[in-house]
């Protein structure tokens, strides 16, 4: 405390990016503070330093707007007390999504089943429940494999241009089926019936034979990523290792995905590091739509868009 006021550190767990960016910072002397001084600025490529923006904040709290797409920030903060400043926080890195954040809720009439699926009023989070009907169901169940995916998609289809959207799976989910698909595959596999002996592998390799060597390289006009019990599974590929080991990781905290419309690929992200995990080509010659599958127990919660009232919300909790 050399300048006479602590120096605020900011909280890195609580701070992200977005369609915005929140940034949160806490104080040892945070009564004693008059305000603070929130600076940022773009980091470019060639690791060229712009001049700083500064925001005078009298919380703790700021959320930053008009951020460009796929560019790293720097961020840090000071405070003040009366003519004393303190000297500025470390440095706060941030990566921000690739394209613009792409908004949506959960369709709740396309092939939403309400027996297996529960969706909050919001409809920007839902859950899979077994239910009465699927232990009925199960009598009737003697030999073969059971399975039973349950699709829900978002309420506003793509047709152009470049679009990222994120979401949460709970950490007790069995199975969620998570990206993009064209809408003449959504009715394709919304008529299909729900129930069935034997597992389609259609939804993970394109085609019904079980194998997928035949489709690496091949545009398809959907691709799903599978998440569970706390794993994220990479699909095969011609070109990387495909043993399980080298193709399951830890399921990240929020996960990201970027369509890109005019070159035809979809990728997702682990959100904390902004680190594509995955992506491949996709057909995206019909409109697209962001797709979601649950079996057994599990949850899906969309990411909120950070604003104004996204802070309020959280100064609250």
């Amino acid at each position: 405390m050399l300048s006479g006021i602590d120096v605020p550190e900011i909280n890195e767990e609580q701070s992200k990016v977005y369609n915005n960016a929140l940034i949160n910072w806490y104080h040892p002397e945070k009564d004693k503070a008059d305000s603070y001084v929130l600076e940022y600025r773009k980091i470019n490529r060639d690791e060229e330093m712009l001049s700083w923006n500064e925001i005078e904040v009298c919380g703790t709290s700021k959320v930053i707007s008009d951020l460009e797409s796929n560019c790293n920030y720097a961020f840090r903060v000071r405070a003040y007390k009366g003519s004393i400043c303190s000297p500025c926080s470390r440095e706060l890195i941030l990566h921000t999504p690739p394209a613009p954040v792409f908004s949506f809720l959960f369709d709740e009439k396309c092939g939403y089943n309400n027996e297996h699926l529960l969706l909050n009023l919001k409809r920007d989070r839902v859950e899979s429940r077994a239910g009465f009907n699927l232990l009925l169901a199960a009598e009737r169940i003697q030999v073969g494999y059971y399975t039973r995916l349950d699709y829900i998609i978002g309420d506003v289809g793509i047709t152009k241009g470049k679009h990222f959207w994120a979401f949460r799976v709970e950490p007790y989910s069995y199975l969620v089926k998570a990206g993009v698909a064209s809408s003449d595959k959504l009715q394709e596999w919304l008529r299909s019936p729900r129930d069935a002996v034997s597992p389609r592998y259609e939804q993970d390799s394109g085609h019904d034979s079980g194998s997928e060597d035949a489709c690496f390289d091949s545009s398809q006009p959907f691709t799903l990523v599978t998440i569970g019990m706390k794993k994220f599974f990479i699909p095969k590929s011609a070109t990387s290792a495909n043993e399980p080991e080298n193709r399951v990781l830890p399921m990240p905290t929020s996960i990201g995905v970027f369509l890109d419309c005019d070159k035809g690929r979809v990728a997702f992200f682990d959100m904390d590091h902004m680190k594509c995990l995955y992506e491949r080509q996709v057909d995206c010659s019909h409109t697209m739509y962001p797709a979601f599958a649950l079996m057994g127990s599990g949850g899906i919660q969309l990411e909120e868009p950070i604003s104004a009232k996204y802070l309020e919300y959280q100064e609250h909790m």
